[in-house]
């Protein structure tokens, strides 16, 4: 029998905020542990929580460009738990009046398109960060009360594949609108997995399984695919699933329980009583929603209409939004937008993991890219010379046009001076010609190159390959 999946995340995502969602502590990653702290984010008694308007701010710019409904009265609660990381002994959370409703992740996995339903966004601090050595255990709580937005959605998702894809279609959004680092090696994006299976024509949802703190996409497609097949063969030989929250073990690459249904918590959640609602007038949520950027799928259909470039050049580009911007810059500046897709493309991208920097750490401009690529355009210089002059442009800037007056650098396109090279070149190589007159195509252009290493690299490559076409088909006669 087969069985159907049904897929739900609850993603939490640090929000990029200087200070903490109820005090002014940083919220800097990488600090000694227990140095950001303060007796609010450490629940000393009498210590008073002070709202952050910008994690609010954040919060309401993530939700429209999910599409969600943005709620005008919203409010915090407190969830009761005690665990050593949380030190108030409760959380403050939103619970029936979250910020954001509805809403939805457009998703694409193997040429289908699809979206993912958002239940909701909500607005919470972090806790802090057990670490568990063989004796012992440490808490550090420099993250406790930073700005932690979750995200709920529909248990819409099919696969570990739909669920990949929609994680880094979320990353993207995310990113774009600024709300996040989006760094899962700093924690700022995590999530609980609720998976379930049904036999394939039935409608009900089967029984649902919680997989915990996942901290990596790659954890979470793994975690997935082996927790698919585990309640799938536990139907198929008679067995029944049980409902509860399991971990995720990357080494062993299975989950394994944590708790049972019985053992859930009742978080006795209520009102907080030492903050006031948040009160959001039309104005200004229509005010935040006229700053939002462009959403990352509405851009690449736009490049691909604006600029003719493939969709999947738009693709690449788009997944970074700033090498969306520096792609737009360079492409307007020098009107030849497949020019500039394929240089991002092959040569800047690698360039930039090669010195692992980002193009805000490199030399090289928009505008140098582009003026580089219309001295190509206008025959000015050859491919290879530009190619040659990239790297240096990577690592310290300048000028392209002045760097080839300077260095001699300009092309050749005398037809009688590259002539008088092939004539060279045909005599100075013999073998390779009765190669080419043998019936070895690929001979020629071996000569060609021999040509333009004659030439020292300045020769018009289209010219010299077109005169040692004529001059080789003038001796085959």
């Amino acid at each position: 029998m087969n069985y159907v999946p049904s897929i739900g995340l609850e993603v939490h995502v640090q929000l990029r905020t200087r200070t903490k969602m109820f005090c002014g502590c940083s919220t800097a990653y990488g600090a000694s542990p227990n140095t950001q702290v303060c007796p609010v984010c450490l629940g000393y008694p009498g210590a008073m929580p002070v709202m952050n308007a910008e994690a609010i701010h954040q919060t309401v710019v993530s939700g429209l460009m999910l599409g969600c409904e943005i709620g005008t009265f919203s409010k915090f609660d407190r969830k009761s738990y005690f665990y050593p990381d949380m030190p108030k002994n409760y959380q403050i959370t939103q619970y029936d009046k979250p910020l954001c409703l509805g809403g939805g992740v457009a998703i694409v996995v193997n040429g289908a398109a699809r979206t993912i339903r958002l239940t909701r966004i909500h607005l919470e601090e972090d806790v802090g960060k057990s670490t568990h050595h063989a004796a012992c255990s440490g808490v550090d709580f420099n993250r406790a009360g930073v700005p932690l937005m979750e995200i709920v959605t529909e248990p819409d998702l099919a696969s570990a594949d739909e669920a990949m894809a929609f994680l880094l279609a979320l990353k993207q959004t995310l990113l774009y609108a600024g709300v996040s680092d989006c760094n899962l090696e700093e924690g700022n994006l995590r999530c609980d997995v609720n998976v379930s299976v049904r036999p394939a024509g039935q409608e009900k949802l089967g029984t649902k399984v919680e997989i915990k703190n996942m901290n990596t996409f790659k954890g979470v497609h793994a975690a997935l695919l082996y927790e698919i097949d585990r309640q799938s063969a536990l139907l198929a030989g008679g067995g029944r699933v049980v409902q509860q929250t399991r971990r995720w073990e990357p080494d062993s690459g299975e989950t394994f329980p944590m708790r049972s249904k019985e053992d859930a918590h009742d978080y006795r959640y209520f009102p907080e009583p030492d903050l006031l609602p948040v009160v959001l007038d039309r104005a200004q949520i229509e005010a935040w929603r006229a700053g939002l950027p462009e959403r990352p799928a509405d851009r690449r259909t736009r490049l691909v209409q604006s600029y003719g470039i493939p969709v999947y050049d738009a693709g690449v580009l788009t997944a970074d939004r700033a090498v969306a911007d520096f792609f737009e810059t360079a492409a307007t500046r020098c009107g030849n937008g497949k020019a500039v897709s394929n240089w991002i493309m092959t040569d800047v991208l690698r360039l930039l993991g090669e010195r692992n920097c980002t193009l805000a750490q490199c030399a090289l401009t928009p505008e140098t890219l582009a003026d580089l690529i219309a001295l190509v355009d206008r025959r000015t210089i050859n491919l290879p010379t530009a190619k040659g002059l990239l790297p240096e442009l990577f690592e310290t800037g300048g000028n392209p046009a002045l760097l080839v007056t300077a260095r001699g650098l300009g092309q050749m396109g005398d037809a009688d001076e590259i002539s008088r090279l092939v004539d060279q070149t045909l005599e100075a190589n013999p073998r390779i010609v009765q190669d080419f007159l043998g019936g070895k195509q690929a001979a020629a252009q071996a000569l060609v190159g021999q040509v333009m290493k004659l030439s020292r690299g300045k020769a018009d490559p289209q010219l010299a390959s077109k005169l040692v076409a004529e001059k080789l088909a003038a001796r085959k006669g």
